[in-house]
C-alpha cells in the first residue's frame, strides 16, 4: 500500500535545482518515469488528484513541472487543472498530461485548462526527456523575461518617484510644510480609492486609474510656485485680498499643466489637472474656483481634496499646531473643513484604524517594491493580453509617465545609444536645447558641438568607457552653452553594458543638473532638515549633533546646557489661539537669537522648549542670569516668564544625554517650587520625588559658581 495523502516518495540528488511532481495512480508509471528523469531533476510522487493539489499548494513555485496523470481516484486530472486555474498556479506551474487516450474532446479540454504538452503511454524515454526539457526551459525563459521587464518598470518607477520627491520638496520648501506632506496625500489617496472601489462600483475605477490619481496627487500644490512667498507662508489670518491671491493657486496650477501641449491626450496629466483645478471644491457647492457641487467634481479631486484636509490637520505648519489623529477625523465627519462626499467620509471612517501604520510603515522603498509586485501581478494575470503586449502596453505607461516627470524635473536628460550612434532627448530637453528629441553621429552634429564642446565629448566617452558593469556611474561637471549663454552642469550619466562575456559598452543614460541651481536647492533642503520651520533655530537633533561633536573635539573647555520653557504657555494657546502662540514662540527665538553669543548653540527642542549650549571661562551665573533676565518681558498681552535648568560638564562629564537628563531634572525642580526661576544641577535632584528646596536661583547659583 502506498502511505497516507501529503506522503510522497522523494528522489533527491545533489545539485538538482528543479523539481518535477509525478502524479499518476500508477505505482509502475511514476517509477518509470522517475528512472527516466531521476538524474536530472528532483522527483516527487502523488498517487492522486487530491496529493498532487496538496503538494503544489505547499511547494507552489518551487515546482517546475506537473506530470499530470487524466485517470485518478478521488480527484482526476481534470479537476487538479480546475483548481489550479482556479487559483492560478496554472501560469506558475506547467503541466505535461500523462494519458494513453486519444480522444479530441480529452485533448481540447486539457489545452482549456491550461495543459502545456501531452505524453502518451506507453512512455518512450526520448520523447519524454526532449518534452520536459522544453517545457520547463520555456516557462523558465517567460519567468525571465517577466521579471527583467519588471525590474525595468521597477527602476523606471524609482526614478519618477524621485522625480516626485524633487517636486514635492520643491513645493513644500516654498509652502512651509512637512517634508512627508505630498507622500501622506499619496498614501492616504490610495487608501482611500482602494476603499471606495470596494464599497461602490459608482465610478468605475480600475487598478490602473487608482495608481495614476495617487501619482497625479503630487501635483495637487504645484499652482503654489506662482504665489509670493510672503503671503505663502504668512503665519498670520490673511486678508480677504490675499487670501483671493491665495485662492489662484488651484488655476494656476491646472494651467501649467494644461500648458504642457504634448502630453493633453494622457491619462496622468488629465488626473493632475483634475486634482489641481478642483482640489478645494466642495460637495456642497461652496468651493472655489468653480463651484462644483457633488459629483460634478471629478472623484479624483474628491478624494485628493480630503486626503489634503487630513494631512493639513495633523502636520504643524506655520499658522497652526498639529491635531491628533482622531481629533483630525473627528473634525473632517463632523464637517467642522468643509463638505465631502458621503461615501468619501464613510471610506475615511473605515481606514481610520490603517491611516497612521500606512503613514509611519511605508517608506518610497516599500511603495516602490509594492509597485513592482502590482506590476507583476498584473503581467501574469491580465488574461486578454499576450505577454508582448502586456510588457509593451506597461513599458510605454512609464515612458509617458518618465517623459512627463522628466518636463516637470527641469533636468536635460538622455540616452546615448554606441550603435547606431545617436543622442535621444526627453521632449523638454530638447527644447531647451534648441535641438531635435534624437540627433544621430553626435560628434559631428554642430547643433550638439556647440552645446558641449568636441574635447568634452570625448573626455566624457574615455570616462564611461574606463567604467565596468559593477561600477557604471561617472560624474562629469563641464559647461553647457544654450539659451545664448554658457552654464555649468553636472553630467551623472550610467555606461550601459550588455550580458556578454567579455561584456560590450553599448551606450549612456543620464541627465545634466543645473550645479547652480542643484546646490540652491540642495542648501535649502539642508537647511529645512536641520532647523526649525516655525521659529528658524535649529531642531533638537542638529543641535545635538553639533553639541557632541564641539564636546568631543574641545574636550578642556568648560560647557554648560541650559533648558527652559515657557510658564504657562497653554493659556496663551488657549486665551488667543494657536495662532498667536506660535508667535509667542517666533518672538522667545528672536529674543534668545539675540541675547547668545555667535559661538553658542541655541535649539527648539519641542513645543515651547528651548535649548541653549554654551562655553564659559569665568564664573557662569552672571552669563545666565543675562541671558534669563533679556528672555523675561511681555508679548503684546501675555507676560513673559521662564523656568530654566541648567548643567555643567565638569560636575555632569561631557556624555550629552546626561548632560541633558541632569538639565532637564535641575528645570523639573524649578516648575516644582514654583516656575519662574533657574537652577543649577545639583546631585540631589536625582530622586524628582523628595523634598525640593525653595531657595531662590540666585541663592542656587552661589552654591554652585564656578572659576576657570
Amino acid at each position: 500500500m502506498k502511505p497516507n495523502i501529503l506522503q510522497y516518495k522523494e528522489v533527491i540528488t545533489i545539485n538538482k535545482e528543479q523539481t518535477i511532481l509525478i502524479a499518476d495512480d500508477s505505482e509502475m508509471n511514476r517509477s518509470i518515469l522517475a528512472d527516466m528523469l531521476g538524474d536530472e531533476y528532483e522527483i516527487m510522487e502523488a498517487e492522486n488528484g487530491v496529493q498532487a493539489v496538496a503538494a503544489i499548494q505547499k511547494y507552489g513555485m518551487e515546482l517546475s513541472l506537473l506530470l499530470l496523470d487524466i485517470v485518478m481516484p478521488e480527484m482526476d486530472g481534470f479537476g487538479v487543472l480546475a483548481v489550479m486555474n482556479e487559483n492560478r498556479w496554472i501560469e506558475d506551474i506547467p503541466v505535461i498530461m500523462i494519458t494513453a487516450e486519444t480522444s479530441s474532446s480529452y485533448i481540447e479540454r486539457a489545452y482549456e485548462l491550461g495543459v502545456s504538452d501531452f505524453i502518451t503511454r506507453p512512455f518512450d524515454a526520448l520523447i519524454v526527456h526532449h518534452r520536459v526539457v522544453n517545457t520547463i526551459l520555456l516557462y523558465a525563459k517567460q519567468k525571465k523575461l517577466i521579471g527583467m521587464v519588471s525590474e525595468q518598470i521597477y527602476e523606471k518607477e524609482q526614478n519618477n518617484n524621485m522625480m516626485i520627491d524633487i517636486l514635492s520638496h520643491i513645493v513644500e520648501f516654498r509652502n512651509g510644510e512637512s517634508g512627508q506632506h505630498v507622500r501622506h496625500v499619496h498614501i492616504l489617496t490610495e487608501l482611500l480609492l482602494r476603499c471606495l472601489v470596494q464599497k461602490t462600483e459608482q465610478y468605475e475605477l480600475s487598478e490602473h486609474d487608482i495608481s495614476l490619481i495617487s501619482t497625479a496627487s503630487a501635483l495637487h500644490d504645484i499652482g503654489k510656485i506662482a504665489i509670493d512667498e510672503k503671503i505663502l507662508n504668512k503665519p498670520g489670518r490673511l486678508t480677504d485680498e490675499e487670501f483671493a491671491v491665495m485662492k489662484t493657486h488651484s488655476r494656476q496650477g491646472a494651467d501649467m499643466l494644461k500648458d504642457v501641449q504634448m502630453y493633453q491626450n494622457e491619462l496622468l496629466v488629465k488626473y493632475a489637472y483634475e486634482i489641481c483645478r478642483w482640489h478645494h471644491e466642495r460637495y456642497d457647492g461652496r468651493g472655489y474656483p468653480d463651484g462644483l457641487k457633488g459629483d460634478e467634481i471629478p472623484i479624483s479631486a474628491q478624494i485628493v481634496a480630503l486626503a489634503d484636509v487630513y494631512d493639513a490637520l495633523t502636520s504643524e505648519r506655520v499658522y497652526k499646531a498639529a491635531y491628533s489623529h482622531e481629533t483630525a477625523v473627528h473634525m473632517i465627519i463632523d464637517g467642522q473643513c468643509g463638505s465631502f462626499n458621503p461615501q468619501v467620509l464613510e471610506c475615511l471612517t473605515d481606514i481610520s484604524d490603517d491611516i497612521q501604520d500606512a503613514m509611519g510603515r511605508t517608506t518610497p522603498e516599500e511603495e516602490n517594491e509594492r509597485e513592482m509586485y502590482k506590476i507583476a501581478r498584473e503581467m501574469m494575470h491580465h488574461d486578454e493580453l499576450t505577454v508582448s503586449d502586456r510588457t509593451l502596453q506597461l513599458l510605454e505607461r512609464e515612458r509617458e509617465k518618465y517623459n512627463f516627470f522628466a518636463m516637470m524635473s527641469r533636468e536635460i536628460q538622455f540616452e546615448y545609444h554606441v550603435s547606431p550612434s545617436m543622442v535621444t532627448l526627453t521632449p523638454w530637453s530638447a527644447e531647451q536645447l534648441g535641438m531635435e528629441e534624437v540627433v544621430m553621429a553626435p560628434y559631428e552634429n554642430s547643433k550638439a558641438l556647440a552645446i558641449l564642446k568636441l574635447e568634452e565629448w570625448k573626455q566624457m566617452a574615455r570616462e564611461l568607457r574606463n567604467t565596468t558593469p559593477k561600477d557604471p556611474i561617472v560624474q562629469h561637471d563641464c559647461k553647457l552653452y544654450y539659451q545664448g549663454e554658457a552654464r555649468w552642469h553636472r553630467i551623472i550619466a550610467r555606461a550601459m553594458w550588455s550580458g556578454d562575456e567579455p561584456p560590450v559598452y553599448q551606450g549612456v543614460i543620464g541627465k545634466a543638473v543645473d550645479i547652480h541651481d542643484s546646490r540652491r536647492l540642495l542648501d535649502s533642503l539642508k537647511q529645512k532638515a536641520s532647523h526649525d520651520a516655525l521659529t528658524g533655530l535649529l531642531n533638537h537633533a542638529s543641535a545635538k549633533e553639533q553639541i557632541i561633536a564641539r564636546m568631543e573635539t574641545r574636550s578642556d573647555k568648560n560647557y554648560a546646557l541650559a533648558i527652559f520653557d515657557l510658564d504657562h504657555f497653554k493659556s496663551a494657546n488657549d486665551t488667543y489661539g494657536h495662532i498667536f502662540g506660535d508667535q509667542v514662540l517666533k518672538h522667545m527665538a528672536k529674543q534668545l537669537k539675540q541675547s547668545i553669543r555667535g559661538a553658542d548653540i541655541a535649539a527648539r527642542v519641542g513645543g515651547d522648549e528651548f535649548l541653549i549650549f554654551l562655553e564659559y571661562k569665568m564664573e557662569l551665573e552672571p552669563i545666565i542670569k543675562r541671558i534669563f533676565d533679556s528672555l523675561i518681558g511681555q508679548y503684546e498681552d501675555f507676560i513673559i516668564s521662564i523656568s530654566m535648568g541648567i548643567a555643567q560638564t565638569e560636575d555632569i562629564g561631557t556624555d550629552y544625554e546626561e548632560l541633558f537628563h541632569s538639565a532637564d531634572q535641575a528645570l523639573y525642580s524649578v516648575k516644582r517650587s514654583g516656575r519662574g526661576k533657574y537652577r543649577f544641577y545639583q546631585g540631589s535632584m536625582n530622586n524628582m520625588f523628595s523634598a525640593i528646596s525653595t531657595i531662590d536661583g540666585s541663592e542656587d547659583a552661589s552654591a554652585n559658581k564656578t572659576k576657570s
